[in-house]
């Protein structure tokens, strides 16, 4: 009998149709687990539904796994694992364990000898340095930007410094109702010169990736409100 195992399942990242991003083989996975360590239990309810409309979530079980989560509570959802039965965990969107509290669970799955295993899905983060034309042999994803206006400006423009002086790709993030007052900022503070990548909704109907300088984006800059969005700064063609 194969011994069991902690999964990483990919979810859609806002696709309706989960055939164009998530592999048959995984979605076949997923229909025959019952224990899930997940970041939110309705949209993980939803999205095994949408896999399988007959998926019977009553036969399941699921642990919550957020930010919020206490780090005494993890042990526990490890445990049908020592008992026989896989657990996948399960984020709000994309791949667990970047930028979402999966890699706690699965730290502990390490020390504990426990087989973890990554399934192939979407990342917001790769999709989005592939598409923007910038360095993809040295990157770094800063997560979120910070809250206040002051450290997030000094922020993006320690990124724009090393984008321009090393060519290492810069990716960061921001909620998306902030989304247009972290563009504004960017629009007012970088270089005329400097790339900058703009990554929102995608695999979804309405995706848009366009990499621009900063003087040509004031121009043409587009409505980025409530859409998930990553934003890429590279180095300038002209010192390439």
């Amino acid at each position: 009998m194969a011994k069991a195992k902690l999964f990483l399942l990919p979810t859609t990242m806002g696709s309706e149709n989960w055939e164009h991003v998530i592999p048959a083989e995984v979605a076949k996975f997923a229909i025959e687990t019952r224990h899930f360590a997940v970041e939110n239990i309705k949209s993980a309810r939803r999205y095994l539904r949408r896999l399988d409309r007959t998926f019977p979530i009553d036969d399941c079980t699921f642990f919550i796994l957020s930010k919020k989560t206490p780090p005494e509570e993890l042990p526990q959802m490890l445990k049908p694992i020592k008992e026989g039965h896989n657990v996948a965990i399960i984020s709000d969107a994309g791949c667990p364990g970047i930028a979402d509290p999966g890699a706690d669970l699965v730290a502990l799955a390490h020390q504990k000898g426990i087989f973890v295993s990554p399934l192939t899905g979407p990342s917001s983060i790769l999709l989005a340095l592939i598409g923007s034309g910038f360095n993809g042999q040295s990157f770094v994803f800063h997560g979120y930007v910070p809250k206040d206006r002051k450290q997030r400006v000094r922020a993006f423009k320690d990124y724009e410094k090393i984008a321009t002086k090393t060519g290492q790709t810069q990716i960061f993030m921001e909620t998306p109702f902030r989304n247009m007052n972290l563009l504004e900022d960017l629009l007012n503070e970088c270089m005329d010169v400097t790339q900058l990548c703009i990554a929102c909704d995608l695999t979804m109907p309405t995706e848009q990736i366009q990499t621009m300088s900063v003087a040509d984006w004031r121009e043409n800059a587009f409505d980025l409100s409530k859409r998930p969005t990553m934003f890429l700064l590279g180095k300038p063609f002209t010192q390439r």
